[in-house]
């Protein structure tokens, strides 16, 4: 028995049912901790592995690269043969590669750049606005641009979506102005991908055709996450005739309402696409009062499928007796409460911290607890996506790896100036490289090279050289990155500065390139799907992650401490200004059931009774998941 048949013998009759699946629409209506990633990738796998005459090929597309990744690693075990008729990766990746690959239809160069930094579309919206004789008021408006690409509009004819005309009016021409300055920078930022996809599908239905032929099977992990934009892109893509759309969703974990996701979008699926639905309620994650607390808690809500199915507890071994699972404690003020939850913590074996976090509703929360935490010498770090590298070498290797690409890219220049100034104390501007490049007529890269050649410190001139014989020739980029690795010297292994993890960040980002577009990908492509991916470093093996809520969905832990379940906090101010029965309250309770359920062994649940001064009541949320509030405060 191979690998995939002895996970087929393994699924449940549920998962069976839903991997099983063929032809036209299905909807699997999936808790925690249920197998929704198994049931993909063993559905992928036995498509494939059952036609290896065909040529056809299976989309999967879920909404991180970790989740993607994970999901390609599955399948390629599965059927490595047959693995290269899988594409697997997020919705942005997906509709870049449409884009690289027909945009010009629309005017869009392959080679495109992707501004995922905000301060690189600020600068450009500052140009543009500078250039057009715009007021500087109007860089105000970024933020409206994105809403309005997020909903597909265009910035032609977008002043009448305004009550105020002149505000309208305003908005359009600061857009106008942002869209040609992106055009003529040959880039595109985040929300471009989606909204330029849709664009080119919506004038050229020719490849939205070319896509229905060429991937026959569609599966979409995480689908309440789906925005406006991104669900009216599926639909177009699909047309009117295609429905083999297999989507994954829970209606009790939506929570990123704030940017864009709604329960709308599991119900125009519905009506779209009328499909057959299978629930998968058996969570095999949490100890059974956990899985009690988490359904006691979801029923509270109503923005949710009337006939869906409470959870069953599917986990059979305990680590401890079932009620011993949950814990819940009080205290006097966010500073005791933080330094009890570290002095817990601290006792926990060393080796098993690993497996430890520590969510709350806000960063400060965690601020607050990773000082406690390094106060009781726990190893502890907040991870949080970084759209951006932290230390003056790896900004001075991407900005070079840029420079490379696109030679009169200024921002690049900018980066790669500021950081080896940085790096080295030496004092070469961006503006005098440029003008002397008008001159020589040298790249921006190798009039630099030239002007770094001469400065002092250790490896700098070694630096310099490399920088130009990339500029010389950049399709061997990928030498260059192994030489700058191996030129940059190693910290030993108690040092965390912020090259260290930097470094690691870019092992994790290479390896998580090379499996998404192999490692024969050209300059511009690796440096695309790098602006895709977080900067983040990975969480050492025995440190404590300290996470939002919001970051910690698709995780799990064995031990889980929830902070700060208070009145204001959990829920937050703003939802109980909305009111009991609002949306914003629903979403609250759904990032309360979205962190309890992470827990594979044992959850914390703690509040104080004063938050940065103010006196605070306990979360409505403990009341409504059955728990029994503490009379007093713990010591």
């Amino acid at each position: 028995m191979n690998d995939l048949e002895k996970a087929l013998d393994e699924l449940t009759p549920a998962q069976a049912a839903a991997v099983n699946w063929t032809e036209g629409p299905l909807f699997v209506l999936a808790g925690p901790g249920s197998g929704k990633t198994r049931v993909l990738t063993t559905r992928v796998a036995k498509l494939l592995a059952e036609t290896p005459e065909k040529s056809f090929r299976v989309m999967a597309l879920t909404f991180t690269n970790k989740a993607a990744d994970e999901m390609a690693t599955r399948i390629e075990a599965f059927v490595p043969d047959q693995q290269n008729r899988a594409t697997i990766g997020t919705f942005h990746s997906f509709f870049m590669q449409m884009l690289q690959q027909h945009g010009s239809h629309i005017g869009i160069n392959p080679n495109f750049a992707i501004y995922s930094l905000e301060s690189d579309r600020a600068d450009l919206l500052k140009e543009a606005i500078r250039e057009n004789g715009l007021s500087s008021e109007d860089e105000r408006f970024l933020g409206t641009i994105d809403k309005l690409k997020a909903r597909l509009i265009q910035p032609e004819g977008c002043a009448q979506r305004f009550r105020e005309a002149s505000v309208g009016e305003r908005v359009e021409r600061t857009y106008l102005a942002y869209e040609e300055a992106l055009s003529r920078a040959n880039a595109l930022d985040f929300g471009s991908l989606i909204a330029q996809a849709y664009r080119l599908i919506s004038a050229f239905p020719g490849v939205g055709i070319h896509y229905r032929r060429a991937y026959s099977y569609w599966m979409f992990d995480e689908f309440q996450d789906t925005t406006v934009g991104q669900y009216r892109l599926i639909k177009a893509l699909a047309g009117d005739s295609f429905r083999n759309v297999f989507a994954v969703a829970d209606d009790d974990q939506i929570i990123y309402q704030w940017n864009g996701a709604s329960y709308q979008q599991i119900q125009r699926f519905r009506a779209d696409f009328q499909p057959t639905e299978i629930q998968l309620p058996t969570n095999y994650r949490c100890p059974p009062s956990i899985v009690a607390a988490a359904n006691q808690l979801a029923v509270h809500n109503t923005q949710r499928t009337v006939d869906k199915q409470p959870l069953e507890a599917g986990k059979t071994t305990l680590q401890y007796p079932d009620g011993q699972h949950i814990r819940l404690l009080r205290y006097t003020s966010e500073e005791a409460e933080a330094a009890a939850i570290a002095a817990g913590v601290a006792g926990i074996d060393a080796s098993k911290r690993g497996e430890v976090a520590v969510l709350a509703r806000t960063r400060a929360l965690l601020e607050r607890m990773q000082q406690a935490l390094t106060d009781a010498h726990v190893e502890a770090a907040i991870a949080q996506r970084r759209d951006d590298f932290r230390s003056a070498q790896f900004l001075w290797l991407a900005a070079a790896l840029r420079l490379a690409s696109r030679p009169l890219d200024r921002r690049a220049l900018d980066t790669l100036t500021g950081a080896f100034n940085r790096w080295f104390g030496s004092e070469i501007w961006s503006d005098n490289i440029a003008a002397a490049a008008d001159i020589s007529s040298r790249s921006l890269l190798g009039e630099w090279a030239s002007a770094a050649a001469s400065c002092e410190g250790d490896n700098a001139q070694n630096f310099a050289a490399m920088a130009a014989e990339l500029a010389r020739q950049p399709t061997t980029f990928r030498n260059f990155i192994t030489k700058f690795l191996d030129s940059l010297p190693r910290a030993s292994a108690e040092d965390t500065t912020d090259i260290e993890e930097d470094r690691s960040a870019w092992n994790g980002l290479v390896r998580s390139i090379n499996q998404a577009v192999g490692r024969a990908a050209p300059l511009e492509q690796f440096l695309q799907e790098l602006a895709l991916r977080s900067k983040e470093p990975p969480v050492g093996p025995n440190a404590v992650t300290l996470m939002t809520i919001h970051s910690a969905k698709g995780k799990e832990f064995d031990h889980v401490y929830v902070i700060g379940l208070a009145e204001d906090v959990l829920p937050s101010f703003q939802s109980i200004k909305a009111g009991e029965n609002s949306a914003e309250m629903e979403e609250e309770r759904r990032n309360c059931f979205v962190a309890i359920t992470r827990a594979r062994e044992w959850l914390c649940l703690s509040y104080a009774d004063r938050y940065r001064g103010w006196a605070k009541q306990p979360s409505r949320f403990l009341g409504e998941m059955g728990l029994e509030l503490p009379l007093t405060p713990s010591s």
